[in-house]
């Protein structure tokens, strides 16, 4: 059970590190968002590529749009901090149980 539970804790950091990536890139592509970028950058195709597909499905979900401010990138941080407290710290602590 030593390995399985060395794996799970590598796993969760690997998660956790990820979604702070993806966290960073939806910041990221909020602040581009506050001025004119130029559509076909390819930095700037990339932000939107990674991050419209889940924004638009909030946006979809729940109308978060008030006074032309978008809070759908605020609720997908929100939505990240969750996951890196719910999901990593719960596998990390069940590493720690199959480590012992």
């Amino acid at each position: 059970m030593f390995i399985m539970g060395r794996l799970l804790e590598a796993l969760a950091t690997v998660v956790y590190l990820v979604l702070n990536l993806y966290m960073w890139v939806v910041i990221i592509r909020a602040l581009i968002s506050w001025v004119n970028p130029d559509p076909y950058n390819p930095i700037v195709r990339f932000l939107y590529a990674v991050t419209d597909p889940i924004l638009n499905a909030i946006r979809r979900r729940l109308p978060v749009v008030f006074s032309g401010i978008d809070f759908s990138p605020l609720l997908l941080i929100l939505a990240i901090y969750f996951l890196q407290i719910f999901l990593v710290q719960s596998m990390r602590d069940l590493a720690y149980q199959l480590i012992r």
